[in-house]
């Protein structure tokens, strides 16, 4: 049923069916269920140089995906993600039609709180929708979250392992021109602790089709002083391969 709404994006539609739906494209199915979604093309150029993943499918299109597998025996999923929610979490709308029912996200994003140092880890508890995708997946609504029992499962994995993290919520915004000094504020009173581009759409099509999700988002620059701060977020290689290596681990614990 559709909900009117003097606002279209807000006038979300519950019908379970949509006139092109994932099973639409034929896509055919893994033979594993357990997926990573990375950001990070320098580790998958590593892992690839190492041998210790192989492509193992390529979903055709104008923007081809690729998709890697881990060469041992976790029988796990690898891919690069794609730049914001139509994108990404459309493609995982895709993957979840094709068999996978558990992924991990590892990626970095802006941090609202310079106390966040580089490198910190968030486990997400969940996103402020400050984007167009999910409020075609789920009703209006300020903040999409994490389903707890996934989230909670990733956390104490991470408390046994003595890794250090927070929890929280990111800010999902589409435009990341359009971060504003004032928005910035309001997002932090909220409780947002990173702006990052994905995770309210990814989190919106996991709660709808129902599959486990979780995510790890790690401090990259700094956009909580009165200038913006780089950071050298993004020539992290120690962090970022460790992430992906630790996100394999939690894909079987989610």
């Amino acid at each position: 049923m559709l909900h009117r709404n003097d606002f279209p994006i807000v006038e979300y539609d519950d019908a379970a069916k949509a006139k092109i739906n994932p099973e639409s494209f034929k896509p055919g199915c893994f033979e594993t269920d357990k997926m990573i979604i990375t950001f990070f093309p320098e580790v998958m150029k590593k892992l690839i140089e190492k041998n210790k993943i192989s492509l193992e499918r390529v979903i055709p299109g104008e923007n081809p995906v690729e998709i890697y597998k881990f060469n041992d025996e976790s029988n796990v999923l690898i891919t690069l993600g794609q730049v914001g929610c139509p994108a990404c979490a459309g493609n995982l709308d895709l993957f979840q039609e094709m068999g996978v029912k558990k992924v991990m996200f590892c990626g970095g994003g802006g941090v609202l709180d310079r106390n966040i140092e580089v490198g910190q880890l968030l486990l997400v508890e969940g996103a402020i929708r400050d984007e167009g995708f999910s409020y075609h997946y789920l009703p209006p609504a300020r903040v999409v979250y994490t389903d707890e029992d996934t989230t909670n499962r990733i956390a104490e994995y991470l408390d046994k392992e003595n890794i250090s993290y927070l929890r929280g919520l990111t800010w999902t915004t589409d435009a990341i021109f359009r971060e504003t000094e004032d928005k910035i504020e309001l997002r932090k009173s909220e409780g947002g602790k990173i702006v990052e581009m994905e995770q309210a759409g990814c989190i919106a099509v996991a709660r709808f089709r129902g599959f486990e999700y979780g995510a790890l988002i790690y401090g990259g620059d700094d956009l909580s002083g009165e200038e913006w701060s780089d950071r050298s977020w993004r020539s992290r290689d120690g962090i970022r391969y460790d992430l992906v290596n630790l996100c394999k681990k939690l894909v079987y614990i989610i």
